[in-house]
């Protein structure tokens, strides 16, 4: 996040202006929106060494992504670059994992972001110049009212070192885990959460991206919070993303919101019909051949780059972590539909995920699913009736 120290004094006066510049293409706690692409398989996994293994992502504007042993390598050489992509699929409570290496360099993050249409946010963050810490956060519908959600916790050379990132989501906790290994627990009724007010409960997706925070155009807080300036004649910057794997617990072929409460129990989960028709996808496939191309992710839907808003901050040291009082979320600025190149591996469109030449890997079955809403956690909706 974007984070700026200030006075007590400047916080309060402040309140009422300096709010995340989130972004979606239709916020369905505002208006009615379109139903959202599921991923309908239980679980989806992509090996980024392989070909084939992007199909059923979409790069923002002039990324460019390549490929090869290392998986997918996202390279900053130059002022301005913010290379991204982001799944073609949403999905509802589950497991995600990434296997990667943050980009070194002061003014570099690097990020791992869940974001849903109402700006529910959940993220990894990875401050290119500090090679012991890894940040940690949270947002509810774009909410930055508190300032107690991020939190830095103790790594080992996370620029260098392989490391798998876990985030555990389901509708009563929010589980950070390293290596297997859990660092945090958010729970849906805790006070962080505004007891369940802002605790992340739609559809998200997955976006992956590099970033300079540090770039000289930036605000001085966002400057600071990265680290300091990006020194440009020091990159190339790059981050490599190894793979990824999601558990969706709710596989579906769509998602709709049945009112505008953002709350998980009017999730309309769609397991049948048309829309599941559209978004089939494909059988297991696998691939033991590497890949050196030059490969984009498709063009299906309009991407933002991984880059965020300025934020008001307050540290305190907690022994060898410490808690970051953040007002920050992804600004994740207007996106512009990728005009690089479709992949090797097969290309995607808006109906759905995955080709059939894809070497990503999808198990279990939407259609098996019966149509339902969410209905888990109805206890903990007293939470939110009493605010």
């Amino acid at each position: 996040m974007r984070l700026v120290t200030i006075e007590a004094g400047v916080l309060l006066a402040c309140l009422s202006s300096c709010m995340a510049q989130t972004s979606t293409d239709c916020n369905p706690t505002n208006e009615t929106c379109s139903s959202d692409v599921g991923l309908s398989s239980s679980t989806y996994s992509a090996d980024f060494t392989k070909p084939g293994n992007n199909a059923s992502w979409t790069a923002a504007a002039y990324s460019e992504i390549t490929y090869g042993d290392e998986g997918a390598v996202f390279t900053i050489s130059k002022e301005g670059q913010a290379p991204t992509m982001e799944t073609d699929f949403y999905f509802l409570f589950g497991k995600v994992e990434v296997t990667m290496k943050a980009a070194p360099g002061t003014g570099i993050v690097s990020s791992i972001v869940l974001e849903s249409d109402d700006l529910d946010e959940i993220d990894w963050e990875f401050l290119g110049g500090d090679t012991t810490q890894v940040q940690s956060n949270f947002f509810g519908k774009g909410n930055t009212t508190s300032y107690d959600r991020a939190l830095y916790s103790a790594i080992k050379d996370p620029q260098n070192t392989w490391h798998t990132y876990t985030i555990d989501w389901n509708e009563e906790t929010l589980k950070y885990l390293i290596d297997g290994s859990e660092i945090r627990t958010v729970k849906y009724s805790e006070p962080s959460t505004v007891f369940g007010k802002n605790y992340p409960q739609t559809p998200m997706r997955l976006k992956l991206g590099n970033w300079a925070g540090g770039a000289k155009g930036n605000s001085p807080g966002t400057i600071e919070w990265a680290g300091g300036e990006v020194d440009f004649e020091k990159g190339p910057f790059t981050m490599y993303v190894k793979s990824v794997s999601i558990s969706n617990a709710n596989p579906a072929c769509s998602y709709s919101y049945k009112d505008k409460t953002g709350d998980f129990s009017s999730i309309d989960i769609v397991t049948t019909g048309d829309s599941c028709s559209a978004n089939s996808t494909s059988p297991d496939t696998t691939a033991n051949s590497t890949s050196t191309a030059t490969q984009a992710p498709t063009s299906s839907h309009s991407v933002a780059h991984v880059e965020q808003t300025e934020a008001v901050v307050a540290t305190t040291v907690t022994g060898s972590a410490y808690s970051t009082n953040s007002a920050s979320a992804s600004a994740l600025n207007g996106g512009i539909v990728s005009t690089t190149a479709l992949p090797t591996g097969g290309s995607t469109t808006a109906g759905g995920p995955a080709s059939s030449s894809s070497s990503e890997s999808f198990t279990g079955d939407a259609s098996s699913v019966r149509a339902a809403t969410v209905g888990a956690g109805l206890g903990m909706l007293v939470g939110l009736w009493v605010l």
